[in-house]
């Protein structure tokens, strides 16, 4: 296969799965919130408030870790940010519904992508 394609094949997914998902994460977070008390809703944007650049880079990475055909880099992924947000998550438990939301939306999405440019460059 050129190097081109593969290339091309990895920008393109990478930038499907960071830039689509920006739009498409919040998109299904006002969804789920539309039925949640506005004093939840913003505790729970004040605790995550960086969210957005944490949901870029898990995107970025599962893409990435499917495209390089390494699938367990999906696991990693998700434990760091569980990790990392779960001292957060245990002082304002209304922050949780937000985040098992945001992070399943990101991670399906990403994994789609991932999965399909994977399979792109195995058919190539």
């Amino acid at each position: 296969m050129d190097v081109w394609w593969t290339v091309g094949i990895w920008v393109a997914t990478l930038a499907l799965s960071v830039g689509l998902g920006a739009w498409l994460v919040p998109l299904v977070l006002r969804h789920a919130e539309s039925r949640t008390a506005a004093q939840a809703q913003a505790e729970a944007l004040a605790v995550l408030g960086n969210g957005t650049w944490i949901g870029l880079l898990e995107r970025f990475a599962i893409s990435g870790t499917l495209l390089a055909g390494y699938p367990e880099g999906v696991a990693v992924v998700v434990a760091v940010k569980a990790l990392g947000r779960l001292p957060e998550l245990r002082e304002h438990p209304v922050a949780g519904e937000r985040f098992v939301v945001g992070s399943l939306a990101s991670l399906v999405w990403a994994g789609s992508l991932g999965m399909a440019g994977q399979a792109l460059l195995v058919s190539l």
